[in-house]
């Protein structure tokens, strides 16, 4: 069995590279919270002492009865790398595309034991205690159907997408994606046979009782405070269009008495007002107290009273004419007004909830051996004897 190679020191490897930084966030590799600095040495050094195997047809994981082969990842693994690198025009040194090509494959190879246990659990339901020949005639009937259904449904959507008909020419282009026809086919058939399951298990419009609205509602009672807020109708002549006072009294002046008189403010402002806003007839929409960059401005629209046109109003920038057209309170939303929206949000939490309460008993149900072990509460390492069939062969298996 051949040894993996000393590594070298963390640092000698890479600080915190500004080259790997942005082929990880191009990857999506990264949380938010690290785009600031990228990954740190010893996440670079821990990945960097992972060998994938590089026999396409290594199992990387074994999910109940149905093994994850390399050749299921490593296509889409060397596609995406491909496609990021074809965006950037930095050189990435080697140790950083290591990286790169082991986080994408533990985060794909996580989201295929996802899915694979969501179809054996599905299998499981099927045949229950029933015998291996009976499981099998289940699997067939199962990928039969879900055949079917790929050719009747997927397939005319991929020869659409990539505008072919040709079945050939379709399983090329999808090859240089690091798919093909067959995988897709397959990724449909588990996908298919996962959502039926959880939509067995989870009930996907929960009900949501008056008393649980309203004990939401209390419990997050801050989640519903709103601010003092206004909207208001405005006429501006700003300093910066006309910097002559004497001149901007009279313009204001003047777009004042012609609203006044004609009854139309907005149509005013859409004519001659110099502010922002003035495309829109003047008409600022509803505005928290405070949020103005004026606050004389401020001041006066939470103080004036309602559907009456002001004086004229000086501050930094200009003069203005406004009129505040309606105006709330600081206080908390009534719970009529949302509890609507209170209800999606428990639904919804249901599910996400029932999904989970899913999730969890699958992977005390369904046995996993993965190369990762760590990223399933329940999974198990790999078994030697499935493991050792790719060690001697491949010196450069994962250790």
């Amino acid at each position: 069995m051949h040894s993996p190679p000393t590594p070298r020191s963390p640092h000698a490897v890479i600080g915190r590279p500004s080259g790997i930084l942005a082929v990880l966030l191009m990857l999506g590799l990264l949380v938010p919270e690290c785009f600031s600095q990228g990954p740190t040495p010893s996440e670079m050094q821990a990945a960097l002492e992972i060998r994938l195997p590089e026999d396409p047809a290594a199992i990387l994981a074994v999910v109940g009865q149905s093994p994850i082969f390399l050749n299921e990842i490593s296509p889409k693994v060397d596609a995406r790398i491909e496609e990021v690198l074809g965006k950037t025009n930095q050189t990435i040194p080697e140790e950083q595309l290591r990286f790169a090509r082991v986080s994408l494959t533990r985060g794909m190879l996580r989201q295929a034991i996802q899915t694979k246990m969501m179809r054996e659990s599905f299998l499981l339901d099927q045949v229950a205690t029933q015998n291996a020949d009976k499981r099998a005639e289940a699997d067939a009937m199962l990928a039969a159907r879900a055949r079917q259904m790929f050719y009747e449904s997927e397939l005319p959507q991929l020869q659409k997408q990539y505008k072919v008909r040709d079945l050939g020419e379709l399983d090329a282009l999808l090859r240089e994606k690091g798919s093909s026809l067959s995988a897709r086919q397959r990724d449909f058939a588990d996908a298919m046979l996962g959502h039926l399951y959880i939509k067995s298990k989870v009930v996907q419009d929960p009900d949501v009782s008056v008393a649980e609205i309203t004990q939401y509602y209390r419990e997050n009672h801050d989640e519903f405070a709103q601010a003092a807020a206004a909207t208001w109708e405005q006429l501006s002549v700003l300093f910066s269009e006309i910097p002559n006072r004497e001149e901007a009294t009279t313009a204001i002046s003047e777009m004042g008495r012609e609203a006044y008189f004609g009854g139309n403010m907005q149509a005013v402002a859409k004519a001659k007002s110099q502010e922002p806003f003035a495309s829109k007839g003047g008409l600022h929409d509803w505005t928290t107290q405070g949020a103005l960059a004026s606050g004389t401005l401020d001041k006066q629209i939470f103080s004036l009273p309602l559907n009456a046109m002001s004086e004229i109003i000086v501050d930094e920038t200009g003069m203005h004419i406004i009129r505040v057209l309606d105006r709330r309170a600081s206080g908390f939303t009534p719970l009529s007004e949302v509890q609507d929206e209170i209800r999606a949000k428990i639904r919804q939490n249901k599910i996400t909830e029932s999904q989970k309460t899913v999730m969890e008993e699958m992977s005390k149900r369904i046995p996993i051996w993965t190369l990762f072990p760590d990223d399933f509460p329940e999974a198990k390492p790999l078994p030697t004897s499935i493991v050792s069939r790719y060690y001697e062969s491949a010196p450069n298996a994962i250790r």
